[in-house]
């Protein structure tokens, strides 16, 4: 093959890039709607408890809390609370949210979900 050719597999190459990376960031970008808590990385879905440990602190509803933080996960809500709590110790959370955290585990840990007493 001859160099002209390979530049022209080049140039092609490198214009087929651009244009689809154009293209896929600023003429049709992927857009993420309705995404539930369970699909966000370990950051966010600390953040997200973290949320609902500040909305517990104020309500001081286990169960409210629990169905919250049944959205992240199948997982028991003290599972779903001690492994946000360990990425925030890890992590560099103060210690204002490393205590809210800890407010809701403790929540989580004796909270007994409401049987449904009908047959």
């Amino acid at each position: 093959m001859s160099s002209s050719n390979w530049i022209k597999i080049t140039i092609a190459l490198l214009a087929g890039v651009v244009l689809g990376l154009v293209y896929g960031w600023a003429i049709d970008p992927a857009e993420f709607t309705d995404v539930t808590p369970n699909l966000l990385s370990a950051d966010y879905r600390t953040d997200y408890v973290l949320m609902i440990a500040e909305a517990h602190q104020s309500e001081q509803n286990a169960e409210t809390s629990a169905r919250r933080l049944a959205v992240i996960a199948s997982d028991p809500p003290a599972e779903i609370v001690s492994a946000a709590l360990d990425y925030a110790r890890l992590n560099g959370f103060t210690q204002n949210e490393i205590a809210l955290l800890q407010g809701l585990l403790s929540s989580m840990q004796t909270y007994q979900p409401q049987g449904n007493d009908s047959p």
